[in-house]
């Protein structure tokens, strides 16, 4: 999953470059995109204090959990603990969280100063040269920490050399996941991050209020989606995806490659989310152009119902798992399915999400963790109808002591879609 793009990750990348190959559509739009301004500017980012709250919390996890320190490479964990943003490659930038004490960032020498313009706590820096082994450099100080025996706790989305070079490096350690202490975490958003989640969603939102009145016949999905990532930008957000599905291509929950134009009564699915300070939003929308057909207002509908029955049976301490079987059942009523077979819902009912677009928790079948607080997933039961269209609707929900909110309001009918 580290390794490569989802399909919903390259499509996006190839619809939502547009500065360049759809540059007449912005072009034309400018004047309009000139009367945006910035959503984001009172946005306040993520603190200091916060992310030493969250090592603490961190540390007192690895003490229930028998694990003597968590290795991270770069990363939303990375900067979810440090603040650092970095890439990666084959030369190792990385931090170990130890069970007390300051946490270790190692990073190749000539790079320390680059690392440090997002550190934002206090760590101990350590740096190594081409000719060294950076692996090296982590072992040698979980020695002098006395942290070398034991349990050393690999964050997911590490790479296998990394943890299987410092296995080799640490035998008197056992490798183990470091799911219990980063994942445990992470799962349970702040109020400070669900504000971030908030305002990103916000100006989805308005990118679509935007959009959908400037969409034309003949309009392939790739220029709205252009139309859509410029309105994101100048509204503050920084665009993640932005996949505008037209025709046929609506019924594959991701696309095709097939160009499909907007024309009378046709479908145009949009799936589209931006970050700020690093949190996103994920909104999907399904419309009718001009005049809206009978067998797509009655797939519409039923979406419709089953995003309230999802939101309805996501309740505190409810396995996640029963929200999507939930939902399931529902369709199967309707002649969907069964399960997870076409024509219905093909995809897991929700997603979590956060930092990175998919995270835990996820509504799927067979998904044990109960929901609890802080938790944060799509909504989104779409129907696929292979070689016709497909309709899906996506809000995303925070979960409070008392049950389930809305990021964004559900569309209210597909004759007022946003």
């Amino acid at each position: 999953m580290i390794f490569t793009a989802s399909r919903r990750a390259v499509l996006g990348a190839s619809l939502a470059i547009p500065a360049l190959a759809y540059a007449p559509i912005l072009r034309a739009a400018q004047s309009d995109l000139s009367q945006l301004s910035d959503m984001t500017g009172a946005a306040k980012p993520i603190t200091s204090a916060e992310r030493l709250e969250r090592i603490a919390r961190a540390q007192a996890l690895m003490e229930a959990n028998d694990i003597a320190a968590v290795v991270i490479e770069p990363g939303a964990s990375l900067t979810y603990f440090t603040g650092v943003e970095w890439g990666r490659s084959e030369r190792v930038t990385g931090a170990v969280l130890p069970r007390e004490g300051e946490p270790l960032i190692v990073t190749p020498f000539f790079e320390e100063p680059s690392v440090r313009e997002t550190l934002d706590i206090p760590v101990q820096l350590r740096v190594w040269q081409e000719d060294e082994s950076p692996l090296a450099l982590i072992a040698a100080w979980l020695h002098e920490r006395n942290l070398a025996s034991g349990r050393l706790g690999i964050e997911e989305t590490a790479r296998f050399f990394v943890a299987d070079g410092l296995a080799a490096l640490l035998p008197q350690m056992r490798t183990v996941s470091a799911d219990p202490v980063v994942r445990a975490l992470r799962m349970h958003k702040s109020a400070s991050e669900i504000a971030l989640m908030q305002l990103a969603t916000d100006v989805t939102m308005a990118a679509y209020r935007w959009t959908w009145p400037r969409v034309e016949a003949g309009m392939t999905g790739a220029q709205i989606s252009a139309l859509m990532s410029g309105a994101t930008r100048a509204l503050g957000g920084t665009p993640q995806f932005s996949l505008a599905l037209v025709g046929e291509a609506s019924a594959y929950p991701h696309g095709s490659r097939q160009v499909h134009r907007i024309a009378d009564g046709e479908v145009l699915l949009m799936d589209c989310g931006c970050a700020v300070h690093g949190y996103e939003s994920d909104v999907s929308r399904t419309f009718s152009y001009g005049s809206i057909r009978a067998d797509v207002a009655r797939v519409w509908e039923t979406v419709a119902r089953g995003q309230g029955i999802v939101f309805d049976a996501a309740q505190i301490g409810t396995p996640a798992g029963r929200v999507d079987d939930a939902v399931r059942a529902f369709y199967e009523s309707m002649g969907y399915g069964p399960g997870y077979a076409l024509p219905g819902l093909s995809h897991r009912t929700g997603h979590g999400i956060g930092m990175d677009g998919h995270e835990p928790i996820n509504l799927v079948r067979g998904e044990e963790t109960p929901l609890a607080p802080g938790m944060c997933f799509s909504n989104e039961p779409g129907i696929y109808l292979p070689g016709r269209f497909g309709v899906r609707l996506e809000d995303c929900i925070y979960m409070t002591e008392s049950g389930p909110n809305w990021f964004s309001q559900p569309p209210a009918s597909i004759e007022n879609p946003i």
